[in-house]
């Protein structure tokens, strides 16, 4: 399922559920629907970007290690498959972050589920 945030102060940002559901849940809000108002932009902003932080400082988890491992097999033996590529955090989280940014410039909400 998609999940599409809407703010007048920026362009539509589209994420999967399971992405966008991390990123609520920092934000104590409902994946479903919700707001997040310009009041609440700001510690929204701060919340996140700490977020991004913690996790350069930590970038891959030993349980995504052991199942990148199991996928692809030992000894460099990936059977067949294409490297694997890992999609950051703050690579996910950034359409959100800029809108948010926009959205607390200009006195707007971002919603979704709406």
């Amino acid at each position: 399922m998609l999940v599409t945030f809407k703010s007048k102060a920026a362009a539509e940002v589209v994420m999967y559920e399971e992405h966008a559901k991390r990123l609520l849940n920092l934000l104590q809000k409902d994946a479903r629907r919700g707001v997040i108002t310009s009041a609440e932009a700001a510690d929204a902003i701060n919340k996140l970007e700490a977020e991004i932080a913690e996790s350069k400082v930590h970038p891959t988890s030993e349980e995504m290690k052991r199942d990148v491992a199991a996928h692809h097999g030992s000894g460099g033996d990936n059977n067949d498959h294409e490297a694997a590529d890992f999609v950051s955090f703050s690579t996910r989280a950034y359409p959100l972050l800029e809108m948010l940014r926009a959205a607390l410039k200009g006195g707007n909400d971002v919603m979704w589920g709406v």
